[in-house]
């Protein structure tokens, strides 16, 4: 029985969170959920300190007995320890999956970067808070089990990656950065401005020559502005994939809600190819 690991790199969850999760995970045969301690910690925004969240995803990826590391939330956080983290790994991480989305792609990046495991863009148990969230939290758990039926089917055969976007867009130009030519990206957004989209795809396609092309996910909860900026979020991924000389390739089921598809980075079947 696959044994999985949960920490909070970011922002805390509670124990009622893991409760709710362990609860679903009951009806999905095949997965051992094991929540750290320090998913419950409280440091001002952050669940623990910087040492306490690095130490407790540390132990997790380590282990030789943990089949994969399941981030529990989002929210501003794991940039933090990244670095740190990626330089303390041992051999047990290599053979491990690692899943999240949102402010956790700080690591699945620098873990791509690295070539160490499995990184998947896939809902956490954070998400069981969401209207309906529970369907987003199974989404994993089945996948964990086996089930592919969530993934975001592919467009070809090129690798794949997915990352929010203000989080793809602070990665650009860090160590943290994974050298991602000939993939197909996919991005999504929530709770910006249209023009602060428009901003972020600026730097973000500056970033992204020799890519297979953009896919763009769901852009949600979009504050109004005193002005109309005049372009909806498709137009706006279009024209700098055009400025840039990005191939466009549409819509991806990805997004800060219960309908985020799973996505594993590189070719599924073969994690470490990048």
């Amino acid at each position: 029985m696959p044994r999985i690991a949960i920490c909070a790199p970011a922002r805390p969850i509670t124990p009622q969170d893991a409760q709710a999760v362990t609860a679903l995970a009951v009806g999905v045969p095949g997965v051992e959920l094991a929540f750290h301690p320090q998913c419950f910690l409280e440091a001002g925004h952050f669940a623990g300190t910087d040492a306490q969240r690095l130490a407790a995803f540390l132990e997790c990826a380590n282990d030789p007995a943990v089949d994969a590391v399941w981030f529990a939330r989002g929210g501003y956080g794991s940039n933090r320890i990244a670095g740190a983290a990626i330089a303390q790994l041992g051999d047990a991480a290599r053979n491990k999956a690692f899943l999240g989305y949102s402010d956790t792609g700080y690591l699945l990046a620098a873990l791509y970067r690295a070539g160490i495991g499995q990184t998947v863009h896939a809902p956490m148990p954070g998400d069981i808070r969401r209207e309906g969230g529970a369907a987003a939290v199974l989404r994993t758990l089945r996948w964990l089990a086996g089930d592919r039926s969530g993934t975001e089917p592919a467009q070809g055969d090129a690798p794949r990656a997915a990352f929010n976007l203000t989080t793809l867009a602070m990665l650009c130009g860090t160590p943290l950065m994974p050298d991602l030519t000939g993939h197909v990206v996919m991005v999504e957004e929530v709770s910006e401005h249209l023009y602060a989209v428009d901003r972020l795809f600026f730097h973000v396609t500056a970033h992204l020559g020799g890519i297979a092309g953009l896919r763009l996910g769901r852009v949600g909860d979009v504050p109004e502005n005193d002005v109309p900026f005049g372009a909806d979020e498709e137009a706006i991924a279009r024209d700098w994939c055009r400025r840039t000389g990005i191939p466009y390739l549409g819509r991806a089921d990805i997004g800060h809600d219960v309908d985020n598809k799973i996505v594993a980075f590189g070719l599924e079947s073969t994690p470490a190819n990048h």
